[in-house]
């Protein structure tokens, strides 16, 4: 993981000796406004000479005076200048400053959230995955906001980017070294090093334990299934969330065999696991009084002469039949193991995070998931994801649609064929069928749905502190969720 030392210093940054100053611009309608200590107001007449706007995503670097670092790098704001400003700037003036050793931002911040925001996106920013490439301009090391603020949670920061960092790596990985038992086996030693008890389910205790979707879905590969549950539960937590996270270590789509440019990137729809694992090691770091416990449904879905069948119908966790339509509609099988067994914990909310359909992208692009689920969590979830800048938007879940999953010899079918369909929607119908009661009454227990297909893995140009690849999406808003939750 490539996440840089962090720190904070409230001594003059012109007496730092650091390799680059960083200080922020903003365009105005007279021109450009430098944002930066006075030290530095030689800079802003020199903005101008080389047409510099302080757009979102512009870095100009300019030699700079006397004894102090060799480059002053100016970062633009564009019109954001609130604490989301500041973290799409920080990380996008690092992301760039790749190959160099250490950076002193000097953009003046308000309060400790704008501090804490700008150091978090610097340590977004600063994330390279080059495990294997021959050569590759390392990221920044040190990283050193100048305040005098006094009340910067570094900690918390590091914390998050840690996770975020170990998100990405899981996601970037090849296939090949990543199996269902690979992945397993990394999520274990995680929750080990984190304090956290877990349990492995292998191919034999799957199928002791009815867990059919994930046994089905791994059926076609030589590299077996794996169900994997961490549990974080700290002395006098009241409240329990579960998160169950989709891991499908690389998706070809079965006998339903994908397109041969469709398959391009399906190393990363392990993502929502990946995303569950870091995110409640980090809430145990933090040391965040919540029960958490997460699920993480991992198989790796190939054509074989073992492959399930369409028309083959399978036991859920719990007891429900499903038959199988498309082979490529897997996820949710493996999600609806995860949800039952995560409804009979009665935790008091469940939240599901997957790389689970082609048709969110459709709807929402690339930068956006899609939220559904229960009305109250799922505005808590999108508080969340707002304050931490994520994005992500809430859509409706038609209960005419469950009669789209009929079928002739189960219970429900795992999609339905032949007709257009809003395919994430009747996903996460799907979904649905599956969250339990509650303890104590005949409620369905509070669940949200995150399908993060498009925002998960970046094959376009890189944006703020987002480069190619996994994004680490739905770390963040996990994390402050849990601490949402926490604080009642």
């Amino acid at each position: 993981m490539t996440v840089p030392e962090l720190a904070c210093s409230a001594s003059p940054v012109t007496e730092s000796d650091a390799d680059v100053v960083l200080l922020a611009a903003r365009p105005e309608d007279s021109g450009i406004a430098l944002l930066a200590p006075d030290e530095y107001a030689w800079v802003a007449p020199l903005l101008g000479t080389l047409a510099a706007t302080g757009a979102t995503d512009e870095l100009t670097r300019i030699p700079a005076r006397g004894d102090g670092p060799a480059v002053v790098a100016v970062v633009g704001l564009g019109v954001r200048t609130d604490a989301a400003g500041l973290r799409f700037a920080a990380g996008s003036a690092l992301r760039q400053l790749a190959g160099t050793g250490s950076v002193a931002i000097a953009i003046p911040v308000a309060d400790a959230a704008e501090a804490e925001a700008a150091l978090e996106g610097a340590a977004l920013g600063a994330y390279a995955f080059t495990e294997y490439r021959a050569e590759a301009k390392s990221p920044v090391a040190v990283v050193t906001l100048h305040t005098d603020l006094d009340q910067v949670r570094v900690d918390r920061v590091r914390a998050i980017a840690t996770a975020v960092a170990r998100t990405k790596d899981l996601v970037n990985t090849p296939p090949a070294d990543l199996s269902p038992e690979r992945l397993a086996e990394l999520a274990v030693a995680a929750a080990d090093a984190a304090g956290l008890s877990s349990r492995v389910w292998d191919e034999a205790a799957l199928e002791a334990g009815g867990f059919g979707g994930i046994l089905a879905v791994g059926r076609g590969s030589s590299r077996g299934p794996r169900l994997v549950r961490l549990e974080y539960a700290p002395d006098g937590a009241s409240v329990h969330v579960a998160l169950v996270g989709k891991g499908i270590t690389f998706d070809s789509g079965g006998l339903s065999l994908k397109p041969m440019a469709s398959m391009v990137g399906m190393k990363s729809d392990m993502a929502g696991a990946a995303a569950v694992l870091s995110a409640i090691v980090a809430l145990a770091e933090l040391d965040v009084p919540i029960r958490v416990t997460g699920w993480l449904c991992l198989a790796e879905n190939l054509p074989s002469g073992t492959a399930v069948r369409p028309n083959d119908v399978l036991r859920i966790h719990g007891g429900t039949t499903v038959e199988v339509l498309n082979t490529d509609a897997e996820g949710r099988l493996v999600l609806a193991d995860g949800l039952a067994a995560a409804s009979a914990e009665h935790p008091d909310a469940i939240v599901d995070v997957a790389t689970l359909t082609g048709a969110q992208v459709v709807a929402l692009g690339s930068r956006m998931a899609g939220l559904m689920g229960e009305d109250a969590l799922v505005a808590r979830t999108r508080a969340a994801a707002d304050a931490v800048d994520e994005s992500v938007w809430p859509m409706p879940l038609p209960g005419d649609l469950k009669s789209l999953l009929t079928s002739d010899v189960a219970d429900l079918s795992n999609t339905k064929l032949g007709m257009t369909v809003p395919g994430m929607l009747l996903a996460g119908v799907f979904l649905r069928e599956f969250v339990g009661k509650r303890a104590d009454s005949a409620d369905r227990i509070p669940w949200a749905h995150l399908d993060i297909a498009g925002p998960s893995y970046n094959s376009a140009g890189a944006w703020g502190f987002t480069g190619s690849g996994g994004t680490g999406v739905a770390v963040r808003t996990l994390v402050r969720l849990g601490e949402d939750l926490a604080a009642g």
